[in-house]
């Protein structure tokens, strides 16, 4: 099936015959039904303690920013974001605080600009890559994955106008109906990525978007809806701007996303069931079932869901139901998902075949299915969620998204967030190396490799999904650092990247053990890599900007626990 395309020209819409179903977006910008932002009253602090960060105030006088050459300043508001008193030219901001910035980061603000996308005279995300030595493949195209840190970077340097325009573009295409051979995907499927057709001989441009008819495997993006709400509420709370969230047409498109992960089935499990490839790890790599990464950002996103829905009839009944999933999903998480030394051992002493409500190994999981190197790899003080939990089944596997997510959401409890810095730090040379940060470890290789991955060979043992070290997981890691007051570590695997970032031209993913070199076929140039780094610095430079992507702990959601959430409990 062809990708739906939508093409204008001379400012109306045209309809190509694509053998696909062609649904118009209106030319009449939704951005202009938008009414002026409304400021938050929220205060700002560049170092953080237990208060919450509406707590926070005002400790020093704002830093200052400057435009290249030009005399112009960028000022703090009172929640950290930047507002443009003159928004012509290229961004690289350049601190005149006391330490002056690293040398790669106006080099990393140039190459971020860019990689700028714009449809019909306005930015709408940014390209995967800029690598023009290998085949470009789908790097050419806008991921709204990949586009999240490129928007956090924005939004942190005053730049709102380019996540509005993308989060009012994906919002469109969730409307066109989406199609895989003769089968209908559900309406609230936001899409993987959307392409950009310029023709200059016709004076047109066209979008064409993707919905996972055309990814590798054919899987559909689950998490693709949930960065998007996500990075919806982070653009909210940055700017002051209401306006955009509170449209009919963002709110339906909120309650269309989680209809889909809210519906009652068959499952009695309140995580979401899901094939391998829908998310960041998008080839087989056995996170089938109940990953991790989609179970924390499910949980992120039923958050800023709350915070984002209007209080009218339909917001009032979408908030009933996400707060009832909220509770069991927190619950659920928090006593099967978490490992520490203590229920490690528990397992390790599982017996099987139990029935009824007082069994304690409740999915029938046998104490022989524990992988060998996982009582090495638990240190004393420390833990961490787990890769899958279902019926017979433990990946215990370490995925850093769906931890460092869990951390940023609450959904870890304080106890939890400390344990999992804990675990980083007692085994920074396995999880860090020389290059930050493994996506996952340890790798499959030699008779599980082949089983699991399919003989992938992208995925071969310590590269790309399966064991590589992903520079843009750094912002992650370092937001959840801050969160947890440990910005040393965060600092620490910022300086290890800043050492070779710029001089391997950023490189989409490093292979090896320790993540020494770079990924066999790791593109250059990669965008998320080089938005990655920049988020991480500004959130060190001054923290305050983790309150646009940071929750706080809901006091009603925690549960009684009855397992160690970690040695300080």
């Amino acid at each position: 099936m062809s990708p739906t395309v939508d093409a204008y020209q001379n400012g109306t819409l045209k309809h190509q015959d694509s053998g696909s179903s062609l649904f118009e977006i209106e030319d009449s910008d939704l951005s202009r039904l938008l009414d002026r932002p409304r400021p938050l009253n929220i205060e700002r602090k560049r170092s953080f303690d237990e208060r919450s960060f509406s707590e926070m105030s005002i400790s020093s006088p704002p830093r200052q920013f400057y435009r290249n050459s030009e005399n112009s300043s960028r000022v703090f508001d009172n929640f950290g974001s930047l507002y443009s008193l003159a928004m012509s030219g290229v961004s690289t901001p350049r601190s005149i605080s006391c330490v002056e910035a690293h040398p790669i980061v106006s080099e990393a603000w140039v190459a971020l600009q860019r990689s700028t996308v714009h449809f019909r005279g306005q930015p709408v995300g940014t390209i995967a890559a800029l690598d023009h030595s290998s085949e470009e493949l789908n790097y050419d195209q806008v991921f709204v994955r990949d586009f999240v840190p490129s928007g956090l970077a924005f939004l942190m340097n005053g730049e709102p106008e380019i996540v509005k325009n993308f989060l009012l573009k994906t919002l469109r295409l969730q409307s066109w109906e989406k199609k895989v051979d003769q089968f209908t995907l559900g309406a609230g499927v936001m899409p993987a990525s959307f392409k950009v057709l310029h023709d200059p001989v016709k004076n047109y441009e066209t979008i064409i978007a993707d919905f996972g008819e055309c990814a590798i495997g054919r899987v559909a993006p689950i998490d693709s809806g949930f960065w998007w709400i996500i990075l919806l509420r982070a653009y909210t709370k940055s700017t002051g701007d209401t306006s955009l969230a509170e449209l009919p047409e963002c709110q339906r498109g909120i309650r269309l996303i989680l209809t889909l992960c809210l519906s009652e089935a068959f499952d009695t499990f309140p995580t979401l069931l899901c094939a391998d490839g829908c998310c960041m790890i998008d080839r087989r790599m056995g996170v089938y079932g109940y990953p991790i990464e989609i179970q924390a950002l499910f949980f992120m996103a039923l958050r800023c869901a709350l915070y984002l829905l209007k209080n009218d009839d339909e917001g009032k009944e979408c908030a009933d139901r996400i707060s009832k999933r909220l509770h069991a999903l927190s619950y659920h998480m928090r006593s099967y998902f978490w490992l520490d030394i203590k229920q490690l051992n528990d397992i390790y002493r599982y017996k099987t075949e139990e029935y009824s409500h007082t069994a304690v190994n409740k999915f029938n999981v046998m104490p022989d299915s524990l992988p060998d190197w996982v009582f090495d790899f638990m240190p004393t003080h420390g833990g961490y969620f787990i890769g899958n939990v279902s019926p017979a089944r433990m990946d215990f596997r370490w995925f850093c998204l769906g931890n460092c997510i869990a951390i940023l959401s609450s959904l870890a409890t304080p106890e939890q967030a400390s344990a999992i810095m804990d675990l980083i730090e007692s085994r920074w040379e396995e999880l860090v190396g020389e290059m930050p940060l493994k996506i996952c470890y340890p790798a499959m290789e030699s008779h599980e490799w082949r089983i699991v991955t399919g003989c992938d060979p992208k995925n071969t043992g310590w590269s790309y999904h399966n064991g590589g070290s992903w520079p843009v997981l750094l912002w992650l890691l370092t937001a959840a650092c801050i969160k947890s007051g440990r910005p040393q570590l965060a600092r620490r695997a910022t300086e290890l990247a800043e050492a070779r970032l710029l001089k391997d031209h950023w490189p989409e993913y490093y292979d090896g053990k320790l993540g020494r070199y770079i990924g066999k076929q790791a593109r250059k140039n990669q965008t998320w890599s080089i938005a990655g780094y920049l988020v991480a610095k500004m959130m060190l430079e001054d923290p305050s900007h983790l309150g646009m992507i940071s929750l706080e702990e809901d006091k009603q959601m925690k549960p009684q626990m009855k397992r160690s959430a970690s040695w300080m409990c």
